[in-house]
């Protein structure tokens, strides 16, 4: 068989998973903190047809001769550029301007979490108990006000409360005294693309990825120091979706599909004129 449609079909099969990641994008454009994803390819194996030889003193060099197989993908990446800010007016809603990620987890105890994950996406909420907790329920990880790290937690007789760009905690008692819940921290890690996805907005770690978690605990940082963003109080991050330039990357996903068919459909053609040579 012709070595063209099997290159066609490798190709077809590429651009097929790269309009999927075009397709999550989109669908994902008003999705708070999502980080967009982006598809590469690479070639897949060339055929020897003949080797390079080197230059002597009655003739040149020749180069080698190779046929190319195909496609396959190269990378699909996460695309970790920030998002703009939206105002919300909610003071439970925040967003990180620079670099980290908010840590969520289930805790026990008030001080031990487990199974932490991380976020960028900040519209935060108060269960019963007055924790901050993500719409699923999971704990906002931070510095609690008797030191350590655990859950957030503001009374429920609290009069109002408030969240600084340095992630302090405040709140007005019932006595009206000001008094300070604790610290919202966040995580950073030496390869952000190097996190995996797993639905709900967030994200684990993985081993290319770096850890936040050492022999002496969890490793999390002060809003704004060791090169992590400020927080942004009542404002939320957006999608770092660009429409424009998903249905342009779209486009040309589609006209290479197509290219790629028409490569299948020429070459069926010519193996129908040899097949049509014996009649």
């Amino acid at each position: 068989m012709l070595r063209s449609m099997y290159s066609g079909i490798s190709g077809m099969k590429n651009f097929q998973t790269k309009l999927d990641v075009i397709g999550n994008n989109i669908s994902n454009v008003n999705t708070y903190g999502f980080k967009k994803g982006r598809t590469t390819f690479k070639d897949l194996v060339s055929q020897q047809i003949a080797g390079a030889s080197a230059p002597g003193e009655n003739r040149g060099g020749v180069n080698p001769k190779q046929v190319g197989l195909g496609s396959q993908i190269g990378t699909i990446d996460t695309i970790h550029t920030s998002g703009s800010i939206q105002p919300t007016g909610r003071p439970l809603d925040l967003a990180i301007s620079g670099e980290g990620f908010f840590t969520v987890g289930t805790g026990a105890g008030g001080q031990v979490v487990n199974d932490p994950l991380y976020t960028r996406a900040g519209n935060f909420y108060l269960d019963a108990d007055g924790n901050v907790v993500t719409a699923e329920g999971l704990f906002l990880i931070g510095e609690t006000a008797g030191g350590g790290l655990g859950k957030l937690q503001i009374p429920n007789d609290a009069k109002s409360f408030s969240i600084g760009q340095d992630g302090t905690v405040n709140y007005v008692n019932a006595q009206g005294t000001l008094q300070t819940a604790g610290r919202v921290v966040l995580a950073k890690f030496p390869n952000n693309d190097g996190l995996e996805k797993v639905g709900g907005n967030l994200f684990s770690e993985t081993a290319n990825s770096g850890s936040v978690i050492d022999g002496g605990g969890f490793q999390l940082n002060e809003p704004g120091a060791n090169g992590t963003g400020t927080l942004v109080s009542s404002a939320l991050e957006m999608s770092n979706v660009d429409l424009s330039e998903e249905f342009t990357e779209m486009i040309v996903s589609q006209r290479g599909f197509q290219a790629n068919t028409r490569i299948i459909t020429t070459s069926d053609e010519i193996l129908q004129e040899l097949v049509n040579l014996k009649r």
